[in-house]
């Protein structure tokens, strides 16, 4: 499906960070100068904030545990998104973090569901179809679907490559440019 919507009725909206509000890299963001906000990213959740639409992060790092970055340095980074938001750091509700590798087995790492519910239960907003998960890999749209949150695939970050490896799977998922194009249609 491509964004065939005038306007979204939203209670929330998570965002996966790299490649969705930053750019990415296969390599991992290991630092706060290399963590780079994608055009129009600070700008989206600005005004999502403006329209009063609560906004958290549900964010995979398994750079962590694999030893490229310590929690510090994880910290530095969102210090940097939050210097970003400047006035508008509150756009931000909840960042949820997971530090694991696939191989750990944890119920946080997408495409499990435990940050998504850490977020709801943090912001006290159940996970519903007007809950929105904004995110650029498959791991995004299979994490949004298990919290039976409505999955939103953007085309930066991996997004182009999981469109075209998972095209069929997707068919049912509201597809945008950008962070920045999604909020245009949630306004």
């Amino acid at each position: 499906m491509t964004n065939q919507v005038k306007a979204i009725a939203a209670n929330l909206i998570i965002l996966d960070r790299d490649g969705v509000i930053n750019e990415d890299s296969d390599d991992y963001i290991k630092s706060a100068d290399e963590w780079q906000p994608i055009p129009g990213s600070i700008e989206a959740i600005i005004e999502l904030k403006a329209k009063n639409i609560p906004v958290a992060v549900a964010t995979n790092q398994s750079g962590i545990a694999r030893g490229f970055f310590d929690l510090a340095t994880l910290m530095d980074m969102h210090d940097k998104l939050y210097g970003l938001l400047a006035e508008d750091k509150d756009a931000i509700k909840h960042i949820a973090y997971c530090p694991h590798t696939p191989d750990m087995d944890c119920v946080c790492r997408k495409p499990q569901t435990g940050m998504l519910d850490e977020i709801s239960l943090k912001l006290n907003i159940a996970l519903n179809p007007m809950v929105f998960f904004v995110g650029d890999s498959f791991k995004d749209i299979q994490a949004a679907r298990k919290a039976n949150c409505t999955p939103i695939l953007v085309k930066t970050g991996k997004g182009l490559k999981t469109l075209a490896k998972h095209h069929s799977e997707l068919k049912d998922v509201m597809v945008f440019d950008n962070l920045q194009q999604f909020v245009e249609a949630v306004i």
